[in-house]
């Protein structure tokens, strides 16, 4: 779907209604028209992939102690985010899909807090996130790039409200004073064959708002489940992002809006050697302390509220808590 009629005011509603349809129908668009300068995308992508050509014990430098999983960097084996959807149907997994995902992450958390004219190494005392000191130019990168995200969510949650039958700014006030997570998620070369049922990353849904993907074409990649119970390939399209919500939004629509399950495959075999693959993915949500209950519009006297109301940060954090693994085990 390309945005310009919303973002050039040529045909904001008209947009804004076939978004909202595709929401409800699929739960994930693949987005164009969105603005943000090739460059700034790849410059993010290739500073990033640089930091996971470092060798393990120098990327370790950047993990937190207590692994926490909004920040620092993530190795393999200590994340499952496929337990966070408990005892539920198994979306054609076969046993062992809890298994730890085949993925390492590098995160950053409000970046937009964080002042450019300081060195890159080490802690942010604004943000508290951690950075390594190679690759040189990283940190100007990804602050570039969450900055232009920062402006495409805002884009996103006008579209939205106008979808939803809102004034367009409705969403902005539970927003403000939020930034986004930044999740840069590397799926290594698979040299030894995964275990049944084991996948890259597990079958599960967002926990918070919209997540905005940047993803390549490597094999292995992103599946939807979908209404008629299929997996189905999402594919890469050049300068895109790929748009889904969580949790948390499409309780806030009364699950009008579907936050649908999705998992991300592991290549073929016969693949090795070319299958490397890294995604940005940057997930929104609402500031920590909102109150969210049922829309106004997403309810009525033959559609009652479905949930109860939550505060945003106290839902995403039991969701965060239950997907690491690592922690359990220790």
């Amino acid at each position: 779907m390309d945005i310009t009629p919303f973002r050039e005011g040529t045909d904001p509603l008209g947009l804004a209604k076939a978004f909202g349809a595709a929401l409800e129908q699929v739960g994930f668009v693949i987005i164009t028209g969105h603005g943000i300068p090739e460059e700034i995308i790849q410059t993010a992508y290739d500073k990033v992939l640089a930091f996971y050509d470092l060798p393990l014990d120098q990327k370790m430098l950047v993990a937190i102690p207590d692994r926490v999983k909004n920040r620092g960097y993530l190795p393999i084996g200590i994340e499952s985010v496929a337990a966070t959807r408990g005892a539920e149907i198994p979306y054609g997994d076969p046993p062992g899909r809890a298994e730890h995902d085949l993925c390492e992450a590098l995160v950053f958390n409000d970046l937009f807090r964080e002042d450019l004219q300081r060195p890159q190494a080490g802690w942010d005392p604004d943000s508290g996130n951690l950075w390594p000191t190679y690759p040189a130019g990283l940190r100007a990168a990804l602050l570039t790039y969450d900055a232009a995200l920062l402006g495409l969510t805002e884009t996103l949650m006008r579209i939205s409200a106008l979808a939803l039958d809102l004034p367009e700014t409705y969403f902005l006030p539970f927003m403000e004073g939020k930034g986004g997570v930044l999740r840069a998620v590397h799926y290594p070369e698979q040299e030894v064959e995964p275990r049944p049922g084991q996948l890259r990353y597990g079958a599960h849904s967002d926990y918070g708002g919209f997540t905005l993907l940047r993803q390549d074409g490597a094999p292995g990649g992103l599946q939807i489940y979908s209404k008629s119970a299929e997996w189905i390939d999402v594919q890469a399209v050049p300068n895109s992002f790929v748009i889904n919500i969580g949790d948390l939004l499409a309780r806030w629509t009364n699950d009008r809006w579907r936050s649908t399950v999705h998992r991300v495959v592991n290549p073929p075999r016969e693949a090795f050697g070319a299958s490397r693959r890294l995604s940005l993915v940057y997930f929104t949500a609402p500031r920590d302390d909102a109150w969210i209950e049922c829309l106004p519009t997403c309810q009525d006297a033959g559609n009652p509220p479905r949930y109860a109301p939550v505060r945003a940060g106290e839902y995403i954090r039991s969701k965060l808590d239950i997907s690491m693994i690592g922690e359990r085990r220790h």
